[in-house]
C-alpha cells in the first residue's frame, strides 16, 4: 500500500511544498545560470524509470560546453563553473527534479536515475534497483554518495528496493538534509563528479 498511494501522495505534497519555499532561490539559480550558459540553465537528458522505462530528467546545468582541439567535451573537472560549484555543494542542482516528482516519473527517495547506457550492464541482481521510481535522494546517496563504488551504491539501492517504507523514507530525508548542510560525498576520488559505470568486472 505504501509502494502504491501513501508514497504517491507524499511525494506530490513535500515536492509542491519544496517547490514553493525554494522559488526566490530557483529563479536566482536560473537567472546565473543563464548568464553563464549562454541562455540554458537547465540540463536534460533521457534517463530511466520504473522498470527501465525512460523519462527525460531535469537538473541545473552546473558545466559548460567546452571542447578539447578534438571537438570532445573536456573533463568534468575543467567545465564545471563557479556557479556549478556553488549549486553542486548546496545540491541546488537536485530541485528541479520536483518536477519529475510531480509528474509521477520520479519519487523523493529511490535508487539514483542513472544512464540509460548503463542497462545493459548491470547483473540481474543490480537491475531490481529499477522495481521502484528512481529518486532525488536514496539509501546509496547517504551513505556516501559518489565517494561508493558502483557495487557499493547498487547494493545499497537493492536493499532499499527490499525495505522500502515509510519510516525509512523518513529517515533517508532526514539524513540528506544532514548531508547537504555538511556537503559530504559530492565528488568521487577520481573526478569532479562520479567516473562511468563500465559493467563488472
Amino acid at each position: 500500500m505504501y509502494r502504491t498511494v501513501f508514497k504517491r501522495i507524499i511525494d506530490i505534497a513535500i515536492a509542491f511544498i519544496v517547490l514553493l519555499l525554494t522559488s526566490p532561490i530557483i529563479v536566482l539559480v536560473i537567472f546565473v545560470l543563464f548568464v553563464l550558459n549562454n541562455g540554458r540553465p537547465f540540463f536534460f537528458q533521457e534517463r530511466p524509470g520504473l522498470h527501465g522505462k525512460s523519462f527525460i530528467i531535469l537538473k541545473f546545468k552546473t558545466m559548460n560546453d567546452k571542447l578539447d582541439i578534438n571537438g570532445e567535451l573536456l573533463p568534468d573537472s575543467e567545465r564545471l563553473t563557479w556557479m556549478g560549484k556553488i549549486v553542486r555543494k548546496l545540491s541546488l542542482d537536485e530541485l528541479p527534479q520536483l518536477l519529475n516528482v510531480l509528474k509521477g516519473e520520479m519519487s523523493l527517495v529511490g535508487p539514483r536515475p542513472l544512464l540509460v547506457e548503463y542497462l545493459e550492464l548491470y547483473s540481474p541482481h543490480q537491475a531490481r534497483r529499477h522495481e521502484v521510481k528512481p529518486g532525488i535522494t536514496g539509501w546509496a546517496q547517504v551513505n556516501g554518495r559518489n565517494t561508493l563504488s558502483w557495487q557499493r551504491k547498487f547494493e545499497f539501492d537493492v536493499w532499499y528496493v527490499d525495505r522500502v517504507s515509510f519510516a525509512l523514507d523518513l529517515k533517508i530525508i532526514w539524513l540528506t538534509v544532514v548531508k547537504v548542510f555538511r556537503s559530504e560525498g559530492i565528488s568521487s576520488e577520481k573526478s569532479a563528479t562520479m567516473e562511468k559505470f563500465t559493467g563488472n568486472k
